[in-house]
């Protein structure tokens, strides 16, 4: 066990009783030592420390997070284990996490407050505030409406266009916007669920046009400088060294967990981009919890009547069985989507909350409304499974239910996709034919390739290797190794991507290439990485451009 400072163990001990005011915040929320605490607000805090440090050790996360609040109150905010693997510093109350997707919240409420001010409408169309903006069908573009933009029920598949800012490219925000024109729609619209992060990047954009402000100077004057979230910044653009900040893991090959570079969505930021600590969030928290209310007064941040929008479900979800008979505790009665949050329930009682997942950094925010609760978990490794198990234990602490061994159940889970994952892969190793070379000389395969809405890809060689390099994806360079025929799999240099995918060329009669196509290797690889909607066309060379 790491040594703490003194100054690192204050900010890291429970919080009993706590008020969330302006007041108390601003005084960084006195500690209060745990064995002076009620264990009628929290149960057996020693047993959920223990859980905890066991999470971390079963799933590999160096570091995580966790903060309750109850009846306006923090029972929790805490850290365990480490900010980077290798070194002492101590994740604490305070430290910075990226909390990627639980940023979609901030933007449904920020439309919300303009909503309020009377600026716009959620029915609002959005090519009235954005005249500019295009779907690839005109019906769809027609009739967008600023909550369709909020709500993952516009026709696009699942993570559509995530290449064009995940990893980090060089597109603008509006740039990526302005593509959205030839990203391919896969379903109705309004039809069904699939989750998208580019609509979002419109909605920060739609906050831009009618507030006159920026997306982040928006977000620091509305939300965190009132909430006073002092450890909040817009993104990682904004870290600086010296800061309390996690470093991101993730396992290179799937098997060496080590650091990753911080990576920023500066071009799609109302999706995701905020860090923030367990301490701050839970005055986010509480002013969800108290319907925009927050501070000792009145001070709204939205209306009651706005929040009640947010948490209305737009787009119904299928509800799945549960991978394991183990989570099966875990299956709601309903599922869907408001606006910004996901809607659930959890033995009787209605869950609000949303996930959010970052290279090297995965987390989850919870309400239960109607019990005045709040959750959050941060952790530093991308492993779902351990801030789903402590979620759930900290639900059963608080709700009063249940004796589940949530590590024990997501560690079933997490090993079946393995094995599937496993299986996945030997099948396709079973299919391959060794025997089946290249049909052209590697140099025939050289040269850039275009597709509609991403723009160009480069293939060419460098010491006698063919090589993959995405022109506006810096992290997207690798090398094309010969899988069978003319498939090759394209090998990333920065293995703890874990985006490794098929890269198919196809030829005419003549044996000219007429496309490629991609597709990720492993069924445990992001859906960010939607190789599967590239359409890569070969360009002439006298036409290529770095589009």
């Amino acid at each position: 066990m790491l040594r703490k400072s003194l100054s690192v163990a204050l900010c890291s001990v429970l919080l009993i009783g706590a008020p969330l005011s302006l007041s108390a915040q601003s005084s960084a929320v006195t500690p209060v030592a745990a064995e002076q605490g009620s264990a009628a607000i929290l149960p057996d805090l020693a047993a959920f420390d223990a859980f905890i440090e066991q999470t971390r050790k079963q799933f590999d996360v160096p570091g995580v997070a966790v903060a309750i609040v109850k009846d306006g109150r923090i029972v929790l905010a805490k850290g365990y284990g480490v900010r980077e693997l290798g070194k002492p510093d101590a994740v604490n109350a305070q430290t910075q996490f990226a909390i990627a997707s639980n940023t979609k919240a901030f933007t449904a409420a920020a439309l919300a407050m303009l909503a309020d001010e009377g600026k716009l409408s959620f029915d609002d169309r959005v090519i009235d505030h954005l005249p500019w903006f295009r779907m690839s069908d005109p019906y769809v573009t027609r009739e967008m409406r600023i909550k369709d933009l909020l709500s993952h029920r516009s026709g696009l598949s699942l993570g559509a266009g995530d290449l064009l800012y995940w990893p980090t490219t060089t597109y603008t925000t509006q740039e990526v916007a302005q593509r959205l024109k030839d990203v391919p729609l896969s379903g109705g619209f309004r039809e069904r669920y699939a989750y998208d992060n580019i609509l979002f990047g419109v909605a920060g954009l739609v906050v831009e046009q009618v507030s006159g402000q920026s997306f982040k100077s928006f977000l620091e004057q509305r939300f965190f400088k009132p909430l006073e979230m002092n450890s909040t910044v817009f993104n990682s653009d904004d870290l600086r060294p010296g800061m309390n900040t996690a470093v991101g893991h993730a396992k290179s090959d799937w098997t060496r967990l080590e650091p990753v570079k911080v990576m920023s969505w500066h071009n799609v930021s109302g999706a995701g981009g905020i860090y923030s600590s367990v301490l701050d969030l839970s005055q986010w928290m509480v002013a969800q919890l108290r319907k925009g209310q927050y501070g000792s007064g009145d001070q709204r941040l939205f209306s009651a009547k706005q929040q009640q929008a947010m948490w209305s479900m737009l787009t119904p979800i299928n509800v799945g069985t549960p991978s394991v008979p183990e989570l099966l505790p875990t299956k709601p009665n309903f599922l869907g989507y408001g606006m910004g949050w996901q809607l659930s329930d959890y033995r009787g009682q209605r869950m609000v909350w949303h996930t959010g997942g970052w290279p090297g950094q995965v987390s989850r925010v919870t309400l239960v409304p109607d019990q005045n609760l709040g959750i959050v978990v941060l952790t530093n490794a991308e492993v779902g499974a351990a801030f789903n198990a402590v979620t759930y234990r900290a639900l059963d602490l608080m709700l009063g239910t249940g004796s589940t061994d949530w590590n024990a159940a997501y560690g079933k889970a997490v090993a079946k996709a393995q094995a599937n994952a496993d299986e996945s892969w030997a099948k396709h190793v079973a299919k391959r034919n060794v025997k089946l070379k290249p049909s052209l000389p590697l140099s025939r395969y050289e040269g850039t390739y275009a597709d509609p809405w991403y723009g160009d890809v480069r293939v060419f060689r460098d010491k006698g290797k063919l090589r993959i390099q995405f022109s506006k994806t810096p992290d997207l360079l690798g090398t094309l190794e010969p899988w069978q025929g003319d498939t090759f799999i394209a090998r990333w240099d920065q293995r703890w991507l874990n985006g490794d995918a098929f890269l198919t060329f196809n030829l005419d009669a003549d044996g000219q290439i007429t496309l490629a196509t991609m597709a990720a290797v492993s069924p445990l690889t992001d859906f960010s990485f939607d190789f599967q909607d590239l359409r890569l066309k070969p360009v002439a060379a006298d036409n290529a451009t770095a589009k």
